[in-house]
C-alpha cells in the first residue's frame, strides 16, 4: 500500500505529481566527485539505465550510474504506470525484422510482449519492492471497427496460450467491470498490470546498489570520452570504465552529431483527482487499468488510496504550455459522469520520447560506447526489456541487440523543432483517419 500523502519535493527536485507525494522513500545518493574505475558506466536513472544496472550488477559486473537530477526523475517517474503487452512499432517491427528472422519474426516480436512483465514480476519479488503492484487491465474499444482488432488481439492470445488470461467483452460486459457507457466493448488482459512506477524506479536502484552498483544523482555528464577504456565526464567527476551506456532517452543532450534527428520529446499530461472513496469502486469495481484503441488515447487506473489517475492527448510541439486539468476534465467526465466537478488534486506533464517509426533505438557509438531509446509512450515494461537486452550485449551475448541494431530508423535533417512540426503532422493524418473508420 503506497504511503500517505508527504509534503513533495520542489519542482527543481521532482515533478510536483501523486507519485512524487507518495515515495515511499526519497533518494539521497551523492554527487559524483573524483575519480571512480569500474566496468560499466551508465548514463541516465530512469528505468533503462536502472534496468540495466541490475542486470549488470546481478552478473557480477562493477557498475556506476549518474543521474543529472533524482532517480526516476524523467519519464520513469511521471507515466501512467501501465505494463501492456503493447508494443509501438510493433508493425514496423514485424516489416523490418522479418528480413533478417524470416518466419520467427511473430514469436520474436510476441516474446516481446511479455517479457518485461516477468522481469518487473520477478523483480518486485526478489528484492521486495513496494509499488502497488497489480494485475488487470482493459483494452477498450470506443467504435465497432476498433472491435475488430481487438478480436485478431484476442484470437491471437488464444492461439498462444493465454485463453486463461484474456476475456473478450461486449458494451454489456465492460459495464460490469466499468461505470462507463463510452465503450462497446473491450478485451480483459489479467497478465497486464499496473503499479506506482516511481517508487519501483527507487525500489530497483536500492536493489542495483545492494549489489555494488555505485548511483550518482545531481551529477550532469557534460562529455563522454571514447577510446579503448571509455570515461564519462560530469561537472565535478570522471568515471573510467570498460563500457558505457547513454540510456537518457529523450532527456539528455549527449552526442547530437551522432543521435540528432532520431527522437523528439512529445508532452503528455496526467491528473489525479481527489481520493474517491466508495465511488471508486463503483466506477472500476476490480481496480483494472484501462486504456482505449484510438492513436492518441486516453489511460488511465485507480492508485492504492483510491484516486482516478488519468492521462491523455499529447503535445508534438515539444514545449510544455498545456493546460492540463482543462484538458483532461471533459475527458474524465465524458468517461465516468458521475465524476463531473470532481477536485484535481496533482497535475503534470511527462515528456515521451518518440520515435518516427516507433521501433525502439539500440545501437552503438563506438566500439564499446553504446545507447539506448525511444519507447514512444510504451516504456514501462520495454525499458526492463531493453535493459535485459543491453546487459546481454554488453556480457557479450549479441543476437537480440543485433536484431534492433539492423533497423533502420528515420532520421529527421536539420532542427528539433522540425521533427516535432512533423510528428504533429502525422499525428493529425493519423487522428483524421481514424475518425473516419
Amino acid at each position: 500500500m503506497t504511503a500517505a500523502i508527504k509534503h513533495p519535493l520542489p519542482a527543481a527536485e521532482r515533478a510536483p505529481s501523486y507519485y512524487s507525494a507518495t515515495l515511499n522513500e526519497e533518494t539521497a545518493y551523492p554527487t559524483l566527485e573524483g575519480e571512480v574505475n569500474v566496468d560499466i558506466a551508465i548514463i541516465g536513472g530512469g528505468f533503462t539505465g536502472v534496468a540495466t544496472a541490475v542486470e549488470m550488477a546481478e552478473r557480477g559486473y562493477k557498475v556506476a550510474l549518474v543521474e543529472t537530477h533524482k532517480i526516476g526523475w524523467g519519464a520513469t517517474g511521471r507515466n501512467g504506470g501501465q505494463v501492456t503487452g503493447s508494443l509501438s512499432g510493433d508493425a514496423a517491427m514485424r516489416t523490418q525484422m522479418s528480413r533478417f528472422l524470416g518466419e520467427g519474426v511473430d514469436d520474436f516480436i510476441w516474446y516481446l510482449r511479455w517479457r518485461g512483465h516477468e522481469i518487473i514480476k520477478s523483480r518486485v519479488e526478489k528484492y521486495g519492492i513496494q509499488c502497488d503492484l497489480k494485475h488487470g487491465h482493459l483494452h477498450a474499444a470506443m467504435k465497432a471497427s476498433h472491435m475488430d482488432e481487438l478480436k485478431a488481439s484476442y484470437e491471437e492470445a488464444v492461439r498462444r496460450g493465454m485463453a486463461d488470461d484474456v476475456t473478450l467483452l461486449d458494451a454489456a460486459g465492460v459495464r460490469e467491470h466499468l461505470d462507463s457507457d463510452l465503450y462497446v466493448g473491450a478485451i480483459k488482459n489479467t497478465r497486464n498490470m499496473h503499479l506506482h512506477p516511481l517508487n519501483l524506479c527507487i525500489g530497483e536502484a536500492k536493489a542495483a546498489a545492494s549489489l555494488g552498483a555505485l548511483i550518482f544523482e545531481h551529477s550532469e555528464v557534460q562529455d563522454i570520452i571514447h577510446g579503448d577504456r571509455p570515461a564519462v565526464i560530469t561537472t565535478r567527476g570522471r568515471i573510467n570504465a570498460q563500457q558505457v551506456l547513454l540510456a537518457g532517452d529523450v532527456y539528455h543532450k549527449l552526442e547530437r552529431k551522432k543521435l540528432k534527428g532520431m527522437i523528439f520529446p512529445a508532452m503528455g499530461g496526467i491528473v489525479t483527482t481527489r481520493p474517491l472513496g466508495d465511488l471508486a469502486r463503483q466506477i472500476n469495481p476490480q481496480d483494472l487499468a484501462v486504456y482505449d484503441c484510438r492513436f492518441v488515447l486516453d489511460y488511465y487506473r485507480m492508485t492504492a488510496d483510491g484516486r482516478l489517475l488519468f492521462g491523455g492527448g499529447a503535445n508534438y510541439s515539444g514545449r510544455d504550455s498545456r493546460d492540463i486539468e482543462a484538458e483532461l476534465r471533459p475527458c474524465i467526465e465524458r468517461t465516468f459522469p458521475k465524476l463531473k466537478g470532481v477536485e484535481i488534486d496533482f497535475k503534470w506533464s511527462c515528456a515521451m520520447g518518440i520515435v518516427i517509426n516507433r521501433i525502439p533505438q539500440l545501437g552503438k557509438l563506438s566500439k564499446n560506447v553504446w545507447y539506448c531509446q525511444g519507447y514512444s509512450g510504451h516504456g514501462v515494461a520495454t525499458t526492463h526489456i531493453m535493459g535485459e537486452v543491453m546487459a546481454n550485449a554488453m556480457s557479450g551475448s549479441l543476437e537480440k541487440f543485433d536484431t534492433f541494431a539492423q533497423c533502420q530508423h528515420i532520421r529527421v535533417p536539420l532542427s528539433e523543432r522540425l521533427g516535432n512540426h512533423m510528428l504533429a503532422m502525422g499525428m493529425w493524418y493519423y487522428q483524421m483517419m481514424e475518425k473516419l473508420r
